[in-house]
């Protein structure tokens, strides 16, 4: 009948697994809200819904008003575009994620893949270098991603010009994998369209930056800790004196993986972090049996994925933390962070300082620490830094 409002019978929509996966988005987007924060927050919550709710209230705390995590349709146009590109959506601690990412600290909580992801499952050595190489330096990571492959390794870089391209080349036949630093969708550098589009077929591309991200300065670093962490081993093979390749390698020691290097002429600039790296430690490498020395042949190793899902890195408990009182509740500010928001600006500077060194410093609890951290850290006060590492902003 007309004018008569008839309710509908209809029991409400089910929760979806795309709610989750957007609510997961959403809080990953949310600004000032990096890989360890997002880690941290979920350990302290328990769940994103949870997290992305009790975010306001954080920033509150630290003196932030009228913070809004990310808007949902943000979350749903990354999906649309992730899909759009063909590309799989690897959250941490479900099947598929890489089992090698999952300990680190500053783990990616999401990376988008293009390609054959059972890639993921195969032992990696990560080749990395100059992007101006020499043609000696080419040579050599075609000869090494070559050998490797031959041995059984799939071989990991940037897709960055010089070295990185190479190496992927040389592994195309035998498993190569690029980790980008902008959208998984986007070829950078151009001249590497071509690759960029055989990789996507014949091996994998990964990157946790949206799609459609064009790569910006600060994301190589981030990107380069991806590369050595999913690796057995780093192998440098051109780096100057003062290079990303030496950020990959700085990295890869903080993962407790293998950094080795190619030495080169103590007069070519090209190889002077190289031969850096060697004076320091790093294992000599001239050939691939040089690695595979280092590092064992791939069945040395077990591989695959895990069956269960992970528990986030901040949910395991440092050693500093055992038999700390819990944290506080996050509704408000304990009592004293305020002093200890400041103790922690006065320690940090721009030169960066692991946090395991920082709890050490202020002689506190990790529990009681990590609160104030995280609210400096959402204030914009202090920022993170690959390899858990902290600088004053």
């Amino acid at each position: 009948m007309a004018g008569t409002s008839v309710s509908s019978t209809h029991p409400p929509l089910p929760h979806t697994m795309e709610d989750d996966v957007v609510t997961w988005l959403r809080l990953l987007r949310s600004r000032r809200v990096g890989p360890t924060t997002f880690h941290r927050l979920m350990a302290e919550h328990g769940s994103a819904a949870a997290a992305l709710d009790a975010l306001p209230g954080i920033a509150r705390a630290a003196g932030i008003e009228h913070y809004q995590p990310c808007p949902p349709g943000v979350a749903q146009a990354e999906l649309a575009a992730g899909h759009a590109a063909g590309a799989r959506l690897l959250r941490f601690g479900q099947p598929g994620y890489p089992t090698a990412l999952a300990d680190l600290p500053d783990a990616p909580p999401a990376l988008w893949a293009v390609g054959r992801p059972d890639s993921l499952a195969r032992p990696l050595v990560a080749l990395v270098g100059a992007r101006n190489a020499s043609s000696l330096g080419t040579r050599m990571a075609r000869a090494l991603a070559r050998g490797l492959g031959e041995a059984g390794y799939a071989v990991v870089s940037g897709l960055a010009r010089g070295v990185d391209t190479a190496a992927h080349h040389a592994a195309l036949e035998t498993g190569t994998i690029a980790v980008l630093a902008g959208g998984v969708d986007v070829a950078y550098p151009a001249e590497n369209a071509e690759l960029f589009q055989m990789i996507g077929r014949q091996g994998l591309r990964l990157s946790e930056q949206p799609p459609a991200r064009v790569p910006q300065a600060r994301h190589f670093p981030a990107r380069n800790r991806i590369v050595s962490g999913l690796a057995r081993a780093v192998v440098v093979v051109e780096a100057a004196a003062r290079s990303g390749s030496l950020i990959t390698a700085r990295a890869a020691l903080d993962q407790g993986r293998e950094v080795l290097a190619v030495p080169g002429h103590p007069f070519d600039a090209r190889a002077a972090g190289c031969n850096m790296l060697i004076r320091d430690g790093a294992r000599l490498v001239r050939r691939a049996e040089d690695v595979i020395e280092a590092i064992g042949l791939p069945g040395d190793h077990p591989t695959g994925q895990p069956d269960l899902p992970l528990a986030p890195p901040a949910a395991r408990t440092p050693p500093e933390a055992e038999g700390s009182p819990p944290a506080a509740p996050r509704c408000g500010a304990p009592r004293g962070i305020a002093s200890l928001r400041d103790e922690i600006l006065d320690r940090l500077g721009p030169s960066p300082l692991a946090e395991d060194q920082l709890v050490r410093d202020l002689a506190r609890p990790a529990a009681e620490v990590a609160p104030a951290l995280l609210e400096l850290e959402l204030d914009g006060r202090i920022a993170r830094r690959p390899g858990g590492l902290l600088t004053r902003t």
